[in-house]
C-alpha cells in the first residue's frame, strides 16, 4: 500500500460557530481557532478541517453560501484567515476548506442574476422548470420530490415574478446550482483554485454526490406512503449520470495540480464497486469519502435520516470489517470517523453517556478509531467527551437547525392530538438532532464554559453538563486513569508511532460474532500484530481468547493508566465498555 501525508494525518474539523469567540458577540470566530492552535497541536493534530466560514445569510448555518471568495463577517476577515493559515504553518500544520458546490445562497450574485428574468445570462446555472397547475390554474411543483431537510416541503420553490420553480434540495434558499452548464463548472474550479493558492491543503466537499441530476426529473416512489405529497428522490441525482465525469474533470482542471487532500461526503450510496471507482488509488476521483454505514446504523432503511430503530453490535462489526477489507483488497482509502456536524454525539449514540459510564464510552470510540486503517477525523469536543444536551430542553426554544425545526413543525401538525405518537417523535428529536453536536465548546467550568466572556450570550446555548466535562479539567487531571482527552492524545501518538500497524497495515476481525464484544487484528510490516478488543455493553463479559491469537502483553486500556493486568490465556474478564489494546506474538 502506497503511503501519502493525508493518509496519516490526523484531522481535526472546527465547527466555527460553536468553537471559541473572542470579540464577544457571541458566535465563535477564526481569532478564536487561532488562539486555540496549541492546544490541537498538543493533542495531536495535523490538519485543521472548518466548516464553511464563507459570507452567508446563514439560513443552515453557513452552508447557503453568498460569496465563495469572502469570509463572513461573524467570522472575521479574509486577514484572519490569513493569519490562522500562517499560525498553523509555523506549526506543521494544514489547513481543508469545505466546498459546498451543488448549492448556493439564494442572496448569491449568480442566483439573484439568475432569477431576475428568464432570459438572464445566468438563467441556465441553476435548474429551472415550468410548473405543473392545477384545475384552478394554481402553479404545482414539477415533480414529486420531497426537500433533505424538511421532507414535508416540495424540493422545488417557486418564483412568482418568472412563473418557475428552481430545484432546492435543502432548503427554499439553497438553490441547486446546474452542473450541466459548463460555465457553472469553470467557476466552481476557480473558486477551488483561488483558495488552493491561498494555502489550503485541501477540500471537504459537501454532498458532491448530489451535483448530476437525472434530467428527466421524474417523479420519485412514493416511498413515505400514500399519504405523503413528497417523497425522497435521490434515486435520480444520488451518484448521478455524470458525476463521474464532473468529478474526473475537477481532478484534471484542478486537483492534479496540487497536491491536495480531498474528502467526498456522499450520502445515500453504498455500492461497493461504485465507491471504490470513486477512491481507488491512481484512477479514483477523490482521495476518500465520508462512508456513512456508522452513522446510519440507527436510521430505518429507506426512510428519511430522523428516524430511529436498534442496532447491534454484529452490525457495526460488519460494518467495519466490510470497509476495511474493501480498501485494503482494492486499493482504495477510507476515512475513519464516528463524528461530525451533521450527527449527535457519539458518547450518547453508541455507549452510555450517564456520569458513571461516560468517560468509559468515550475511550472505548477512540481506542476503535485511533486502531483503524484511514484518515482519522476527529469532532470538536469529541476528544473530551463531550455528550448530548437533556432530554428536557425545549424543541421551541433550545433547538436551532433547520432540520430539526422543521421535524418538530411537522410532529406538531401531524401528531399534535396524539400524545403517543408526539413522544415517539420527541425521542427521535432527543437521539438523533444535528444540534447535539453543535453546542458551544466547553473550555472550561468558567462562565459560558469559556466559549465567551461573562455577560455574552452565546448564539446557542451551552450544554448543562460544562463544569464537570470541559478541556480545562480534562488537560490538567492527574489519577488513576486518563482523561478522555488524554487518552486521545495518547492514542494518537502510539498510531503515530505505529503507522504500519495501524494506518497502512492488515485487518482481520477475530472471534465468534457477539451481541456485546468486538475484536479484531491489525498487523503491520515492522511493528507486529495487536489485538484490539472492544466491549460494546453496559456487562461485565468474560471473552474468550482467540484461537491462534496469543497476546504478549496487554499496553493499553480505558480503565487504567497504565498497562492493564489482565490474562495472556483462556479468556479476559471485561468490565462495561472496556476497550483493551494487546500486543501479540508473531
Amino acid at each position: 500500500m502506497s503511503e501519502a501525508w493525508w493518509k496519516e494525518a490526523i484531522v481535526y474539523q472546527v465547527y466555527p460557530s460553536s468553537f471559541k469567540d473572542t470579540n464577544k458577540d457571541g458566535w465563535g470566530d477564526i481569532q478564536g481557532i487561532t488562539s486555540k492552535l496549541d492546544y490541537l497541536q498538543n493533542l495531536g493534530v495535523d490538519v485543521v478541517w472548518v466548516s464553511p466560514m464563507y459570507k452567508s445569510p446563514q439560513a443552515d448555518m453557513g452552508y447557503d453560501i453568498s460569496d465563495y471568495k469572502a469570509i463572513d463577517p461573524i467570522y472575521g476577515t479574509n486577514d484572519d484567515l490569513a493569519h490562522l493559515q500562517s499560525e498553523l504553518k509555523k506549526r506543521g500544520m494544514k489547513l481543508i476548506m469545505d466546498l459546498v458546490v451543488n448549492h448556493t445562497s439564494d442572496q448569491h450574485a449568480w442566483f439573484l442574476e439568475s432569477r431576475s428574468s428568464r432570459s438572464s445570462r445566468k438563467r441556465s446555472w441553476y435548474i429551472w422548470k415550468d410548473p405543473h397547475r392545477d384545475e384552478d390554474g394554481k402553479p404545482l411543483p414539477p415533480n414529486n420530490w420531497s426537500q433533505i431537510l424538511g421532507e414535508a416541503n416540495s424540493a422545488w420553490t417557486y418564483d412568482a415574478g418568472t412563473d418557475q420553480y428552481y430545484l432546492s434540495l435543502f432548503t427554499r434558499e439553497q438553490p441547486d446550482l446546474n452542473w450541466e452548464n459548463l460555465d457553472v463548472r469553470a467557476a466552481v474550479h476557480d473558486v477551488m483554485k483561488y483558495w488552493l493558492e491561498k494555502g489550503a491543503c485541501g477540500y471537504r466537499m459537501d454532498v458532491i454526490n448530489l451535483i448530476s441530476k437525472d434530467q428527466r426529473f421524474p417523479d420519485a416512489e412514493p416511498s413515505l406512503g400514500p399519504d405523503k405529497k413528497y417523497h425522497p428522490g435521490g434515486k435520480y441525482f444520488v451518484n448521478g449520470p455524470r458525476m463521474h465525469e464532473y468529478l474526473q474533470e475537477i481532478k484534471h482542471e484542478v486537483l492534479e495540480k496540487y497536491d491536495a487532500i480531498t474528502v467526498g461526503e456522499m450520502p445515500g450510496v453504498r455500492d461497493v464497486d461504485e465507491i471504490v471507482r470513486t477512491v481507488k488509488s491512481g484512477t479514483g476521483e477523490l482521495n476518500m469519502i465520508f462512508i456513512f454505514d456508522i452513522v446510519d446504523i440507527d436510521n430505518v432503511p429507506g426512510k428519511v435520516r430522523m428516524t430511529l430503530q436498534d442496532w447491534s453490535v454484529k452490525e457495526l462489526r460488519c460494518i467495519v470489517d466490510r470497509w476495511q477489507r474493501v480498501m485494503v483488497e482494492r486499493d482504495g482509502w477510507n476515512s475513519v470517523f464516528c463524528e461530525n456536524h451533521d450527527n449527535p454525539r457519539s458518547v450518547s449514540r453508541y455507549t452510555d453517556d450517564s456520569d458513571e459510564y461516560r468517560t468509559y464510552g468515550a475511550t472505548l470510540l477512540a481506542l476503535m478509531q485511533t486502531t483503524l486503517s484511514g484518515t482519522l477525523y476527529i469532532y470538536q469536543g469529541e476528544e473530551l467527551g463531550m455528550r448530548n444536551f437533556p432530554k428536557s430542553w425545549d424543541p421551541l426554544k433550545d433547538y436551532k437547525d433547520i432540520e430539526a425545526i422543521n421535524f418538530w413543525k411537522k410532529s406538531l401538525d401531524l401528531y399534535g392530538d396524539s400524545p403517543k405518537e408526539l413522544a415517539k417523535q420527541r425521542k427521535v428529536l432527543e437521539r438523533k438532532a444535528r444540534d447535539h453536536a453543535r453546542t458551544p465548546m466547553q473550555w472550561s467550568a468558567g462562565t459560558n464554559a469559556g466559549f465567551t466572556d461573562e455577560g455574552v450570550k452565546p448564539w446557542m446555548r451551552v450544554n448543562d453538563d460544562y463544569q464537570e466535562v470541559n478541556a480545562e479539567n480534562q488537560l490538567s487531571t492527574e489519577s488513576e486513569e486518563l482523561s478522555v482527552w488524554q487518552f486521545w492524545q495518547r492514542g494518537l501518538a502510539n498510531r503515530k508511532m505505529h503507522k504500519d500497524v495501524f494506518t497502512y497495515g492488515d485487518f482481520e476481525t477475530v472471534g465468534p460474532e457477539s451481541e456485546e464484544v468486538f475484536a479484531y487484528v491489525r498487523t503491520g510490516t515492522e511493528s507486529g500484530k495487536w489485538l484490539i478488543v472492544l466491549n460494546f455493553s453496559g456487562k461485565e463479559v468474560d471473552w474468550p481468547l482467540p484461537v491462534g491469537v496469543k497476546v504478549e502483553g496487554w499496553m493499553a486500556g480505558n480503565y487504567t493508566k497504565g498497562k492493564p493486568d489482565k490474562a495472556l490465556e483462556m479468556s479476559i474478564a471485561l468490565r462495561p465498555w472496556e476497550g483493551l489494546l494487546g500486543k501479540c506474538v508473531g
